[in-house]
């Protein structure tokens, strides 16, 4: 069975508010179409594919400050009974700890870990 990852992005297409399963990046590329120019939400989902992960994809307005399009991706998660494995999340340019630490129970339920990066890292480290 696959490592399983949810991902949160801007992209060309797909519709917001909507969970997006892909396995292969065919999937993806019909789904929600090219990486906009200064995203990284594709980038990491077509990195995780590479590496024989599955995408739970959410789309989101604007990377890192879509604060709606987040929570409804994480209350998705959290609740969504067809979602039972999950070994990691990965939100770019997240800094928001609202939204961070929302993550907390998600992780707990699943047993599974948050990928970010060194600069949102540190944007969340001296938000706090």
């Amino acid at each position: 069975m696959n490592k399983i990852i949810a991902l949160f992005g801007e992209s060309e297409k797909g519709r917001y508010n909507y969970t997006y399963f892909c396995s292969n990046l065919v999937q993806l590329a019909e789904f929600l179409g090219n990486s906009p120019e200064n995203s990284t939400g594709i980038s990491f989902a077509i990195q995780s594919i590479m590496y024989e992960m599955d995408i739970i994809f959410f789309r989101v307005s604007e990377e890192g400050f879509s604060y709606d399009d987040y929570m409804f991706g994480l209350e998705t998660l959290q609740n969504e009974p067809k979602i039972k494995k999950l070994n990691a999340l990965c939100l770019p340019k997240v800094s928001n700890i609202e939204i961070i630490n929302s993550l907390d129970p998600i992780c707990k339920k699943f047993k599974s870990i948050i990928i970010t990066t060194q600069k949102d890292l540190f944007d969340y480290l001296i938000s706090r």
